[in-house]
C-alpha cells in the first residue's frame, strides 16, 4: 500500500481525521474573514480567534476542492499556505489531502553529506517539457554522470509561467507550470529510486513583486525596522514575529516531511534580518534537527557574510546547525583565474593568488578582512571547519544568469583553463556542484527571464538593463538595449538546454571528461572526506602558483598543486604519492598555466 507522509500545519487547509477540512489563516488586520468554497453558494464566515487568527472546520470541502478567502472589502485572496494553485497566484487555492499519496520509498535513508555531488537545475529550462515529469526522465543521465543529489531552483508558486523562482509568493505550493504536488512527489520518489538525493532552494528573505496579498490582511508580516534590496524586510524579530517565524519554520518541515526531501538550500540568508535573542536561522535549524533526529537532512546556506559559526560541528563532528554554505569565494577566485575579469565583485579577487589558495584550502577567502566591493569587513575564520562545510562550483544560476547575456564559463574562457578550474573543484574535498548542462559544455546560455505584465514588466525590463549602466560597454543607452529582454519568451527559450547536442563530438568529449573525473571522486576522494577534519595548509606565490595539503586521519595526505599564472611555466614539487588527476602538465613534468595536479600520499 505504501506509507503516508503528511505534515500537520497550524494554518492553511488541513484534512482532519473525520474527513472534514480545517481552514485557518493569520489575518490580524481584519475583524472578519470569510471563505469561498467551490460548490458552496454563499461564503462561510470564519471564527475569529485570539491573536489575529481566523478558523473554520467544515465538511463542505474535500481533496481537490477550490477555495479562497474573502476580506471585508470583498478582495479575494489565495491561501498564503496554499498547497496547490491550479491557476496561478491570483486564482483560488486547492485543498490537498497529503494522506492520499502513497510513498513506496520506505527503504530510502538518504545519503551521507560527504557523498554529495550536487547538480543545480531549473525545472522550466532543464528539459523540453519543463516539468517535474520531464525532469524525472533525465535521472538516468545524472546517475551515469556521477551526480548524487539534485539541487532544484525554487518552485514556490510565482506569477506567470516563466521565472527563475526567486519571485515566489506562495512558498507551500509547487508552481502549477511544473505540475501538481503529486507530480513533485513522483519526481522525488523516482530520484530516490535512482539513489539520488533531492535538495530544494527556498526563499525566506522576501516575496515576489506580484501576487503577494499579505499586506492586505497581515501587514505585521513585514517590518520597517529593517530593509532589504526588495524593500521592507520580513518581520523575524518584531512584536508580532512569532506567526511569521512559524510560517517559515513549518515551510521547511513541510518540504522535508510531506515531500520526503533530503535537504534545503536557503537563499541569501544575510538578508534574513533578525535582532532577537535567538536568530531565526538558529531556531530553524534546531527545530529541524529535533523533528528529524534519525533522518539525514542536509541544510545549506547562501550567505554573503561568510558566517563560519553557522557551520560549526558538534563533539561527534556532526553539523550543529547547517551542513554547508555555497562558497562564492571559490567561484570568484577560479573565475578570475580562468577569465581575467576584474570588474564588479571580482575586483576583490583579481591578481591575488593568496585568496585563490586560501579559498581552496580553508573555504573562505575573506575571513574578517576588508572587502573593497562590499566596503566593509567580511567573513569569519573558517580553517577549522571540515572542507565538506563548503559547496564549491565554477558555474551556477547566479554566476551565469546575472551576466548581461548569460554566458557560461566555457563561452568566455579557454578550454584548458575551464578544465583546470573544473578539475580543481570537482576533486577538492569541498562538496562540488555542477550547473545543468555544464557537463557537456552546453551551447545555450542561461539568461534572466520572468513573466510579468504592464508596469511591473517595464520596471523589471528597465531595472535589468540599468543594472549594467555602470559598466563601460553599457554606458550608452543604445548598448543597454542589446541586453536580452527578460520578459520576452524568446529569452526563456534561448535558456532551455539542447539535449540533442550531447551527440556532437565536442559536447560528447566534455561529457566523457566529466564522467571520468567524477568516477575518480567517487572512488578516491569521497572515502577520504570523513577523515579530513579541517582545512588544508597552503603555500602560494604571487604569480598564481600554489600548493595545498590536507591531512587525512590515519591515511596520509591529499595534495593539490596548481599554476594559474597566465601561461607562465612553473616548477612544482613532485607528486606526493599516487597521481589522481592532472591537467596541463607537460611530458617533462613542468606546469605551464593553467595546470593542476591531485595526488594522494600515504603515511
Amino acid at each position: 500500500m505504501g506509507s503516508v507522509r503528511a505534515h500537520r500545519m497550524p494554518f492553511g487547509a488541513q484534512m482532519e481525521s473525520d474527513g472534514r477540512v480545517r481552514f485557518r489563516i493569520w489575518a490580524p488586520a481584519v475583524d472578519q474573514m470569510r471563505i469561498e468554497i467551490a460548490g458552496v453558494e454563499d461564503p462561510l464566515t470564519m471564527e475569529r480567534q485570539p491573536l489575529g487568527w481566523h478558523e473554520l472546520v467544515t465538511d463542505r470541502a474535500r481533496h481537490g476542492t477550490s477555495y479562497r478567502y474573502r476580506l471585508p472589502n470583498d478582495l479575494r485572496v489565495p491561501d498564503p499556505a496554499s498547497r496547490h494553485q491550479p491557476v496561478d497566484v491570483h486564482g483560488p487555492s486547492a485543498v490537498i489531502d497529503a494522506g492520499a499519496y502513497r510513498w513506496r520509498d520506505a527503504d530510502w535513508r538518504g545519503r551521507p553529506w560527504e557523498e554529495a555531488v550536487l547538480y543545480e537545475l531549473h525545472l522550466g529550462t532543464f528539459t523540453p517539457e519543463g516539468t517535474f515529469a520531464g525532469a524525472a526522465r533525465k535521472l538516468d543521465h545524472l546517475v551515469e554522470l556521477g551526480v548524487t543529489a539534485v539541487q532544484i531552483m525554487p518552485v514556490a508558486e510565482f506569477a506567470g509561467s516563466r521565472n527563475w523562482g526567486y519571485d515566489g509568493v506562495l512558498p507551500f505550493a509547487p508552481d502549477h507550470s511544473y505540475g501538481t504536488p503529486t507530480d513533485f512527489k513522483d519526481f522525488v520518489q523516482a530520484a530516490h529510486g535512482h539513489g539520488l538525493m533531492v535538495m530544494l532552494d527556498v526563499v525566506y528573505n522576501h516575496f515576489g513583486p506580484e501576487g503577494n496579498y499579505l499586506h492586505a490582511y497581515a501587514p505585521q508580516f513585514f517590518t520597517e525596522s529593517h530593509h532589504t534590496p526588495w524593500g521592507a524586510a520580513v518581520n523575524f524579530d518584531g512584536k508580532e514575529a512569532r506567526p511569521v517565524r512559524e510560517y517559515f519554520i513549518h515551510n521547511t518541515l513541510y518540504w522535508i516531511e510531506e515531500f520526503h526531501l533530503d535537504g534545503l538550500r536557503f537563499d541569501a540568508v544575510d538578508h534574513i534580518l533578525d535582532d532577537s535573542p535567538k536568530h531565526f536561522l538558529d531556531e530553524l535549524a534546531e527545530r529541524v534537527r529535533t523533528e528529524f533526529p534519525e533522518h539525514r537532512v542536509h541544510l545549506v546556506l547562501e550567505n554573503g557574510m561568510n558566517e563560519a559559526h553557522r557551520l560549526a560541528r558538534d563533539e561527534q563532528k556532526r553539523p550543529r546547525w547547517y551542513n554547508a554554505q555555497w562558497n562564492d569565494d571559490v567561484h570568484h577566485v577560479l573565475h578570475v583565474a580562468t577569465t581575467g575579469e576584474s570588474g564588479g565583485y571580482y575586483v576583490d579577487f583579481a591578481g591575488d593568488s593568496r585568496k585563490l589558495a586560501r579559498s581552496v584550502a580553508e573555504g573562505f577567502a575573506f575571513q574578517g578582512e576588508h572587502a573593497e566591493f562590499w566596503q566593509r569587513t567580511r567573513g569569519e575564520p573558517s580553517a577549522d571547519l571540515p572542507p565538506s562545510a563548503f559547496v564549491s562550483f565554477i558555474q551556477n544560476h547566479d554566476q551565469v544568469g546575472n551576466r548581461p547575456f548569460g554566458e557560461r564559463l566555457h563561452h568566455i574562457a579557454p578550454e584548458a583553463a575551464v578544465r583546470a578550474a573544473a578539475a580543481t573543484y570537482l576533486l577538492a574535498p569541498q562538496i562540488p556542484m555542477l550547473f545543468m548542462g555544464e557537463e557537456w559544455a552546453a551551447a545555450q546560455p542561461f539568461q534572466f527571464f520572468a513573466d510579468f505584465a504592464g508596469d511591473l514588466a517595464d520596471a523589471v525590463r528597465n531595472g535589468r538593463r540599468n543594472e549594467f549602466a555602470r559598466f563601460p560597454e553599457f554606458a550608452k543607452p543604445e548598448n543597454r538595449e542589446k541586453i536580452p529582454d527578460p520578459l520576452d519568451a524568446a529569452t526563456f527559450a534561448r535558456s532551455c538546454l539542447g539535449w540533442r547536442d550531447i551527440s556532437e563530438p565536442q559536447h560528447a568529449a566534455w561529457l566523457d571528461w566529466y564522467k571520468r573525473i567524477l568516477a575518480v571522486r567517487r572512488a578516491v576522494i569521497v572515502p577520504l572526506l570523513p577523515r579530513i577534519h579541517r582545512g588544508g595548509t597552503f603555500d602560494h606565490k604571487d604569480d598564481g602558483v600554489f600548493t595545498v595539503e590536507w591531512a587525512v586521519e590515519g591515511t596520509g595526505t591529499l595534495h593539490f598543486a596548481a599554476n594559474f599564472a597566465n601561461g607562465t611555466a612553473a616548477v612544482l614539487p613532485p607528486p606526493a604519492g599516487n597521481v589522481l588527476w592532472q591537467e596541463g602538465v607537460t611530458a617533462d613534468g613542468s606546469f605551464t598555466a593553467p595546470a593542476v595536479r591531485w595526488s594522494l600520499g600515504s603515511v
